[in-house]
């Protein structure tokens, strides 16, 4: 695997990987009593010992022949032979490694007439083992210097081949820690075994006071002699396309040899064991399936979390392939695979496991990339949404720019301590390395989950910063433009009018303190309105008022119901023909808050930016007691359940609309005796949450309501309740409590007074359509649900080839003087027919409730044609 070439255009930037000296160091250090030397510049083995002394933490020592530009002109054979000379002098080694590199390669140094020279004009050194191995930094990277060093040192040693019964075991460029498993391994086994080589001592030492200037530890070079004479060689190797000493020895020597995948996760670990278990003849210890029942319980405990992780892996092919390996059996997700080596190969190695898991995750963006440096695999980490890294400390600059934790393997690991005894392989170790991996997903998740919800939810929202949104300086310019005119949010607001538009009648909870009759022009509360409008009406009346007041700046839709209940359609649609004509109104809307969470985007998006939600408690057992009934989702519920439904749903609602930029008021109704005590808790809530202003407002006693004979709080009350609220955040002190379908100023409603002048609501209705008009006879004014004859009011709905409206309700104690029929046994039934003068139906729980004759002589309908029409009105009823 050679460096590619390109034109000169192409280049790395801060490459993927080291140079084959790096790996040829490496490995000379697991050999007892080496010294090597490089030839080529000074400043080659400055870079490596830096490496190596930074990652190891042990002092290492590297000769150089130190060529300058003469020997590069003339040949460096001089100062290779000097700088042994000295190396021998100083160190005794009894083996010298010797490595070229890029500048000895490039000139053509033939180090192995240099060697026999060296040796003629030096026979006192002939019992020190000189090895040259050829590692050009353009030949390769690392881990295959390491391998050519290998390869090297069993192919041109003088051998013993004497029969013994040992067995080889080539060692990859694993840590210390690593290195020293694998030989604990082989003696729980009873394995004779030579390991080349062993730098697990030499390179992860104790603590000595005397220093040593040669490694007494790692493989004895007679050792080494004798693996010519194995029984077998063991090839621990996850990449079989580099240099291969096992195939040396079996090439040179008819020495058997067995490839197995380093011990790294599950299937790899058993291998190994199985293997061992095998060349020993001994059974697997009890110990080591009690490890491997510990492992299978850590990757359970670990399987939830890691299913979130899209890893990228990096470093050199033999690392990549069994970090690979780790992350598929334990569902981590690898999108990005790169290894700086030229090594086209990588994708017969890896890309099966990353295709099955990404076919499983449903994820078909991944990149398997070799001859790569880290701008590329940077970007590659960008463009698959990588949530973590497992590679050397090299992808430091990565982890920083992209913020995602890297969990440091591998070689070099030169900023953090320790990088020499980290552990991978085995039960215990790939458990220690997969623990470190979920807790570095559990990190990003714990740590920046917040910030996460907060960029995706809250940022550039009106509680961006976190502020109490109290100050209009929170508040983007448009926003505090039309919250300075809007009349009940700015009680500097007064000079600018607002029209309530009745588009909503329908309601989806019955509150103790409400009726459902809002046919009254006479009466000044909530819920109270003239009529109700079709959105078409509801635009021809706003653009009238826009013509007659020109400091109309706020559309209001407060009902005479909730508008988030069935009638919502004809709000939004509402909404949309105003806006459409009219793209500076502001427009505000007032709600229970119980459907608050299922429209809450939708409302920001038709740009409402102003809600209104009354929510006059936030304990459930409170607000239990506030409402007769809830109806929710197909259900109807009563105490503290409809309390626990409104609050969830209101705070819910209103956090949604406050992340979305909203301007939110909370109206809370005092009720005496049930929340009095209880309302500034709600308002410390509505500041926690973001809410702009509050508005306690006194419960006006409505006739025939559960709460009519409830008494009312005083001004007083309500004064010290509002000053004491007042600390906590800002208050509404100009509540006027409006009708709705007022018009006007909060100081001058005119509603009345406009009332009826829309086209569509007098005289111009299509004459080609079919109309019909009924009778509706209902105590609360939601559900059919009184008798015809008990009724003291009928609520009056038109039908129109199918679409269904509220007109009026008309008070049949009105319809008493001057009919034929007032006689005091007929008095009821005059009142009645008066009452239907122009209607052609009437519905009732039971319908016909009146005596047939006097509904026939009336002229009202033939009684035997009623049954044709009584199903037609019944199911306009219920599109109502």
């Amino acid at each position: 695997m050679k460096t590619k070439i390109n034109s000169l255009v192409s280049l790395n930037v801060n490459p993927c990987k080291m140079c084959m000296p790096m790996g040829a160091s490496t490995a000379f250090y697991g050999i007892s009593k080496c010294m090597t030397i490089l030839h080529g510049s000074q400043g080659c083995a400055t870079y490596i010992r830096r490496h190596m002394a930074t990652h190891y933490n042990e002092p290492v020592d590297i000769a150089s022949s130190s060529l300058t530009e003469q020997g590069t002109v003339y040949g460096g054979e001089k100062n290779l032979k000097i700088g042994l000379t000295n190396l021998i002098s100083l160190y005794n080694p009894e083996v010298i490694g010797i490595m070229t590199t890029c500048l000895a390669e490039t000139i053509g140094e033939d180090i192995s007439g240099i060697i026999e020279r060296f040796r003629e004009e030096n026979p006192q050194y002939k019992d020190i083992t000189l090895i040259p191995v050829a590692s050009p930094g353009y030949g390769g990277t690392q881990y295959e210097g390491y391998m050519a060093a290998l390869n090297a040192i069993v192919g041109k040693l003088d051998m013993n081949t004497e029969k013994n019964d040992k067995v080889n075991v080539v060692l990859p460029p694993h840590s210390p820690a690593d290195i020293r498993f694998i030989k604990s391994a082989f003696v729980q086994f009873g394995i004779d075994a030579i390991f080349l080589t062993d730098i697990s001592s030499n390179l992860d030492g104790g603590y000595d006071p005397n220093y040593s200037r040669l490694p007494r530890g790692g493989t004895a070079i007679g050792d080494i002699r004798k693996m010519a004479g194995a029984k077998l060689t063991i090839e621990i190797t996850d990449d079989t396309t580099t240099q291969s000493p096992a195939k040396t020895l079996f090439g040179k020597y008819g020495v058997p040899y067995r490839q197995i995948l380093s011990p790294m996760g599950l299937k790899a670990t058993d291998a190994f064991y199985r293997l061992l278990s095998e060349v020993s003849g001994v059974t697997i210890p009890e110990g080591l399936m009690e490890e491997r029942g510990r492992y299978l319980d850590g990757m359970i405990d670990s399987h939830k979390y890691n299913s979130a992780g899209r890893a990228v892996i990096f470093g050199e092919p033999e690392f990549v392939i069994s970090a690979v390996r780790v992350c598929s059996e334990n569902g981590i997700m690898p999108v990005v695979v790169a290894t700086g080596s030229v090594f086209p190969s990588l994708k017969d190695y890896v890309g099966q496991a990353v295709e099955d898991l990404g076919v499983r995750y449903f994820v078909d963006g991944y990149a398997i990339m070799d001859d790569a440096d880290f701008k590329e695999i940077e970007e590659a980490a960008a463009r698959y949404g990588a949530n973590l890294m497992i590679g050397n400390s090299d992808g430091r600059r990565i982890e920083v720019n992209l913020k995602i934790p890297l969990v440091r393997r591998a070689f070099p690991i030169h900023d953090r301590v320790g990088g020499q005894r980290l552990r991978m392989l085995g039960y215990e170790g790939t458990q220690t390395f997969l623990d470190e991996i979920t807790n570095a997903l559990l990190k990003v998740t714990e740590t920046t989950f917040r910030e996460e919800i907060y960029d995706e939810y809250y940022k550039g929202s009106g509680i961006d910063k976190n502020k109490k949104m109290v100050e209009d300086k929170y508040i983007s310019d448009d926003m505090v433009k039309k919250t300075m005119e809007h009349p009940c949010y700015n009680c500097a607001g007064h000079k600018y009018a607002r029209i309530h538009l009745p588009v909503a009648p329908s309601c989806n909870v019955q509150c103790n303190y409400c009726v459902r009759k809002f046919d009254c022009p006479n009466e000044s509360r909530p819920g109270v309105t003239s009529s109700i409008l079709t959105p078409e009406e509801a635009l021809e009346r706003y653009k009238t008022v826009k013509a007659k007041l020109p400091n109309l700046t706020v559309v209001g839709i407060a009902g005479p119901g909730d508008s988030l209940a069935e009638n919502y359609p004809q709000v939004k649609r509402t909404i949309e023909l105003i806006r459409e004509y009219d793209r500076d109104v502001t427009f505000c809307l007032s709600t229970n808050g119980l459907m608050l969470p299922f429209y809450a985007n939708e409302l920001a998006d038709l740009g409402v930016t102003h809600i209104t939600v009354t929510m006059s408690a936030v304990d459930p057992k409170i607000s239990g007691k506030i409402y007769k009934y809830v109806s929710y989702m197909g259900g109807i519920y009563e105490g503290d359940a409809a309390g626990a439904i409104m609050i969830s749903n209101q705070m819910s609602g209103l956090r949604m609309l406050l992340a979305a930029g909203v301007i939110c008021k909370v109206n809370i109704v005092t009720l005496k005796g049930i929340n009095e005590h209880h309302i500034p808790e709600v308002v410390q809530t509505c500041k926690d949450m973001g809410v702009y202003i509050t508005n306690i407002m006194q419960m006006v006693p409505v006739k025939g309501s559960a709460f009519e004979n409830l008494p009312m709080v005083s001004n007083l009350e309500i004064g010290k309740l509002r000053t004491e609220c007042g600390t906590i955040m800002k208050q509404m002190l100009h509540c006027r409590q409006c009708r709705a379908d007022a018009i006007g100023t909060l100081d001058n409603d005119i509603s009345v007074d406009l009332a009826g002048f829309a086209p569509e609501e007098k005289g111009n209705k299509d004459k080609g359509k079919k109309h019909m008009l009924f009778a509706v006879a209902s105590k609360s004014g939601i559900n059919v649900d009184l008798h015809f004859g008990h009724a003291r009011e009928l609520y009056i709905y038109e039908y129109t080839d199918g679409d269904v409206r509220f007109l009026e309700k008309r008070d049949v104690e009105k319809y008493c003087s001057g009919n034929a029929y007032c006689s005091e046994q007929d008095d009821k039934i005059a009142k009645m027919l008066n009452a239907l003068s122009d209607c052609n139906g009437v519905i009732a729980m039971r319908i016909g409730e009146s005596p047939k004759h006097k509904l026939e002589d009336k002229g009202i309908f033939s009684w035997s044609t009623f049954d044709k029409i009584e199903n037609a009105i019944m199911n306009a009823a219920k599109q109502v």
